[in-house]
């Protein structure tokens, strides 16, 4: 059976929507300053976000290299850390570097098209649902880490560079990749509303990393049960087939 026949219905169409995508993102990039912002503009730049955020990187890969649906390995999420337990640190490194420029693209395409920090704010959160509940897959997708930071990275670097540096120290100690990134996206939110409250840090991007950051620590709720217990996964330990 060839690559192209292991491709399932769901990794066919994600394929095919990328050059739609891609023309309506720059269609709306191109013209969409031209004229005062208007509900249309808000309603299509946030569908396209959406549409982008549901490309789910990690279930494309291992569809197409596997002939498997990653959500049948490991913790059933599409996102970087079970591409990394499922098919190695090669593999992960791509989906990490997709999975965040789709939260960088959709935030520059609000910035391009409309150019107000609340279509910057609502793209972003889009891509960030996204991802984790994309249309292409029936809505079971990831957990919203990478989308979500590299958002960020776009509207507060100096955060996101905070939240990712304290994410890397923790999943390096304690070897537990979920613990990190529970840790990171609350210092992202402590670190924004601090700054907002002593330095005049935007209320928007605040308000962006809190609902954000409340939706990603949800996505985690079954690992903090598992960090409670003692039985989360530490890295080095592969996916296993789950059903």
């Amino acid at each position: 059976m060839t690559q192209l026949r292991q491709a399932s219905y769901a990794t066919i169409a994600m394929l095919v929507a990328l050059p739609v995508l891609a023309v309506a993102g720059v269609a709306l990039a191109g013209f969409g300053r031209q004229v005062e912002p208007q509900p249309l503009s808000y309603i299509a730049v946030c569908v396209v976000a959406y549409l982008i955020g549901s490309i789910s990187w990690g279930y494309i890969f291992v569809n197409l290299t596997m002939g498997e649906d990653i959500r049948d390995f490991g913790s059933g999420r599409t996102g970087m850390s079970n591409i990394l337990r499922t098919s190695g640190g090669k593999a992960a490194a791509v989906v990490f570097l997709l999975d965040a420029g789709k939260g960088v693209l959709c935030v520059v395409l609000a910035k391009m098209a409309i150019g107000v920090g609340e279509a910057e704010v609502a793209a972003a959160l889009l891509a960030l649902c996204g991802h984790n509940w994309p249309i292409f897959l029936r809505f079971r997708g990831g957990r919203g880490i990478l989308p979500g930071l590299g958002a960020l990275s776009v509207m507060a670097p100096w955060v996101a560079l905070a939240g990712g540096a304290l994410f890397l120290v923790i999943t390096l100690s304690s070897r537990i990749l979920s613990l990190g990134s529970i840790v990171g996206t609350l210092t992202v939110a402590v670190l924004s509303l601090a700054l907002m409250l002593l330095t005049g840090h935007s209320q928007l991007y605040t308000l962006y990393a809190c609902v954000g950051g409340a939706v990603i620590i949800w996505q985690h709720r079954d690992n903090i049960r598992r960090i409670a217990n003692g039985t989360e996964r530490r890295l080095g330990i592969p996916a296993v087939r789950n059903r």
